[in-house]
């Protein structure tokens, strides 16, 4: 199963397009293509920041030249979607241990999906 890397820039939820990395012995920071393993010390960017990234005072920025696309889900990432909620909605095994109880109209259901309203 893939998992689809995210930008690192704070509430971006694009998919990553670009590893950004510091090289602090040269005061340089290089943007370029993605790599394959997410790194503990690069930064992953959507193509909009990726290209629009401007390095600290007094640092330089190499750009490796590319096209930076954001990625679309890829079959494996839909799939593994799927069956995700495939599993969640498949019922547990009872537990001998314990005697099924059915839950009262007034009590919340206790699940791991909830509905969000967009309206404020």
């Amino acid at each position: 199963m893939t998992s689809i890397r995210r930008c690192s820039k704070t509430s971006c939820g694009r998919p990553a397009a670009a590893t950004l990395t510091y090289v602090y012995r040269d005061s340089t920071v290089v943007v370029g293509t993605l790599v394959a393993i997410a790194e503990p010390h690069a930064y992953d960017l959507c193509a909009f920041h990726a290209e629009g990234f401007v390095a600290p005072r007094g640092w330089d920025v190499v750009h490796i030249h590319q096209e930076f696309a954001d990625m679309p889900p890829s079959p494996d990432d839909l799939d593994a979607l799927a069956r995700a909620v495939r599993e969640a909605g498949r019922p547990s095994e009872p537990d001998p241990e314990r005697p099924h109880r059915p839950i009262e109209a007034s009590e919340p259901r206790r699940g791991h999906l909830r509905v969000v309203s967009s309206e404020g």
